[in-house]
């Protein structure tokens, strides 16, 4: 049986109440997701210093850091020390009158708390209790702290980012936090689906490195193929061309031909007369595979 739709203007998640343990990045994102989408978002902070962003800065806006505000909408907040007696019954009454709880401490720490998901559950049988960590919350690697560089680095991203031959590089952001809430969000919104039906709620387990080896994708594919590691191609596709920055007498420019009737299309649009006539690149194996020949044309 379907659930009833939403009233007129009202955002899907509107009338989920998510408890939001997590800071940082990975966990916030996450909950902010979750707030976009309509859900009244509590984020509980520490007292005195709050989420740890709030303080990372310059640049701030009146006193608040842009990176804590980029990733924070949307929500509300209070200060607990779950360490004190007042502070743990506070937030145990607000967890009984809640359907998601969101928090991202190292594996153990909020059952050491008292919070763990077997006590939540015994409370509040129906929420959807959503851990986000570095590596898991079991196995060898659970007890490892993560960072979006290191996490980046042990999953295979960097090896395929960056120049050919150059450094490992990271991207430009931090897809190991940003990805793994994602996963989260989209985790938490299956979970809310599930006990629309079966009236029980579960615990959901997110890690970042899953999160980027699920990212890994045709890289992942290719080595699984062929045995042979993936390696950073620049701004080039390792199965598609061409597909990538060419230079230019003004700046760069971004060619991406995705197939070969789009080859025909664009090769007859920037007049490459000769290349369009090679029976070697009329197929994206023959472009792949002739990519030297193919580029001095283009360039």
């Amino acid at each position: 049986m379907s659930a009833p739709l939403p009233a007129n203007g009202a955002l899907p998640l509107a009338g989920v109440r998510v408890i939001d343990l997590t800071r940082v990045m990975t966990g916030p994102y996450c909950t902010m997701m979750l707030g976009d989408l309509g859900a009244d978002v509590i984020k509980i902070e520490l007292p005195g210093k709050g989420d740890d962003t709030r303080a990372w800065g310059p640049p701030f806006i009146n006193g608040e850091a842009t990176y804590y505000l980029s990733i924070n909408r949307n929500k509300r907040s209070i200060a607990l020390d779950l360490k004190s007696d007042g502070g743990r019954e506070a937030l145990w009454k607000l967890i009984e009158g809640a359907d998601v709880l969101v928090e991202n401490f190292s594996p153990g720490a909020i059952g050491r708390l008292g919070f763990g998901y077997d006590a939540v559950k015994a409370r509040n049988p129906k929420l959807v209790f959503a851990s986000i960590s570095g590596f898991g919350q079991e196995g060898p690697g659970s007890g490892r702290t993560a960072y979006d560089l290191i996490v980046q680095g042990m999953s295979g991203i960097m090896s395929v980012t960056g120049e050919p031959g150059g450094m490992p590089t990271k991207l430009g952001i931090p897809i190991a936090d940003i990805a793994a809430g994602m996963f989260a969000a989209y985790a938490i919104a299956a979970a809310l689906f599930s006990r629309e039906r079966t009236g029980e709620g579960q615990h959901i387990d997110v890690s970042m490195l899953g999160g980027q080896v699920a990212l890994l994708t045709y890289q992942a594919g290719l080595y699984f193929t062929n045995g042979a590691t993936p390696v950073a191609l620049g701004n080039a596709h390792p199965i598609v061309c061409p597909y990538d920055t060419f230079k230019t007498a003004d700046g760069h420019v971004n060619i991406a031909v995705g197939n070969d009737s789009l080859w025909r299309r664009f090769a007859e649009a920037v007049e490459l007369t000769e290349a369009a006539a090679d029976s070697r690149f009329d197929t994206d194996a023959g472009r792949i595979g002739n990519k030297a020949a193919l580029y001095a044309h283009i360039e």
